[in-house]
């Protein structure tokens, strides 16, 4: 059964930082390219990161684009995200997914992130 599990989320004030994980079970996780996903309260999903098999990051939304890295341990069966600089507008539940974009075919429960002075 594959299953993906995150971890990390909580309150941070504005400007702070978090690190997200997914612990991947179930699936081959060196195979695939792995993305993170948000959606906020009353909000559609949005894409925000993706990563390849490799580990070379292919895609940062604009709105995260130079305060979030994300990143991978294959041996580990890890998928990270990096976020800093921290907005009001980055809370939201943070999900992580097995694919790319219109690709993504499994998703998380995700974690809570909110970004509260």
């Amino acid at each position: 059964e594959v299953q993906l599990v995150e971890f990390g989320g909580g309150v941070v004030q504005p400007g702070g930082s978090l690190r997200l994980s997914c612990v991947a079970s179930g699936f081959a996780f060196s195979a695939y390219d792995m993305s993170w996903v948000r959606q906020a309260l009353g909000k559609g999903q949005e894409f925000i990161s993706s990563i390849s098999r490799d580990g070379k990051p292919q895609y940062y939304s604009p709105s995260v684009r130079g305060r979030f890295t994300i990143s991978r341990d294959n041996a580990n069966n890890t998928l990270y995200l990096q976020m800093n600089d921290l907005k009001a507008e980055d809370t939201a539940r943070y999900l992580c997914g097995r694919g790319y974009g219109v690709g993504i075919d499994r998703r998380g429960q995700g974690t809570q992130v909110t970004v509260s002075s």
